[in-house]
């Protein structure tokens, strides 16, 4: 009975970031819980591939490249979807990004783009599909934070308080849609090897990090996606506004 809570059959999502790493972890998660997914990034033929392999398992996929850092291409996403399937169930804002540089050589356009990039995107994305889950009466938002919004990030400030901002929206947002039957959670994950931190980091120093992770090793896209299932499914109906970490108990040991 319980584990009924989890299906996610018919549902429709929308995962950001779905080109790689993370997101196409989510998205591939999703279909295999019963969901038919959009999938969107700016490279249309990272999910491209993403979508074939959705509608390999059995699921129903569309691919639309998308900026979510604009606002235009964020609502011809939003306005495709429910062209295509007629609803949206789930929204996953997993897209992303950052580079490692020293405070005080971080310029005002790095900021903003680093802020535009993380968290104007998930106010655009979220605010956008919420316009729809009102009209339905129901829905589910995932905001992919990280744990870098929760204490401090040496050389990435930008990203760290974009993530906080992230942290903090969700919180607000989930009070705002309350009354819609909207919930609004996040998940903080820690260090996950994906293509993307290996190209901010050198490959001695990703690996020197587990031995600071009481799990003892360094996450994979694929542990995020447990969570996502959990907060876009039925089985967390009495969790809004809430942060899900999961960083294998690093930050338990900053406590």
């Amino acid at each position: 009975m319980y584990l009924s809570l989890f299906n996610l059959t018919d549902k429709v999502a929308i995962v950001t970031g779905a080109g790689r790493g993370i997101g196409k972890a989510i998205a591939f998660g999703l279909a295999d819980a019963g969901a038919d997914v959009v999938v969107a990034a700016r490279t249309a033929g990272d999910i491209d591939t993403t979508a074939g392999e959705i509608t390999a398992k059995g699921r129903r996929a569309l691919a639309v490249p998308t900026d979510v850092r604009l606002s235009g291409q964020v609502a011809n996403l939003i306005e495709k979807t429910v062209a295509e399937f007629e609803r949206i169930d789930i929204v996953v804002n997993n897209a992303g990004g950052s580079f490692t540089i020293p405070t005080m050589e971080l310029s005002e356009g790095g900021w903003d783009a680093i802020i535009s990039e993380n968290l104007k995107s998930v106010f655009l994305c979220c605010k956008a599909a919420a316009r729809v889950m009102i009209s339905q009466g129901k829905g589910s938002i995932v905001n992919i934070a990280s744990i870098a919004g929760l204490r401090g990030y040496t050389f990435n400030a930008a990203y760290g308080a974009a993530k906080a901002g992230v942290i903090e929206f969700t919180k607000t947002l989930a009070i705002d849609l309350v009354s819609h039957n909207i919930r609004v959670n996040a998940i903080a994950p820690g260090y996950i090897v994906t293509p993307g931190m290996l190209q901010l980091d050198k490959p001695e120093r990703i690996q020197a990090m587990s031995r600071h992770i009481p799990l003892g090793r360094l996450g994979r896209p694929e542990d995020i996606v447990g969570g996502v299932i959990y907060l876009a499914s039925d089985a967390s109906s009495y969790v809004t506004g809430e942060t899900l970490l999961i960083d294998g108990g690093l930050l338990s040991t900053f406590r």
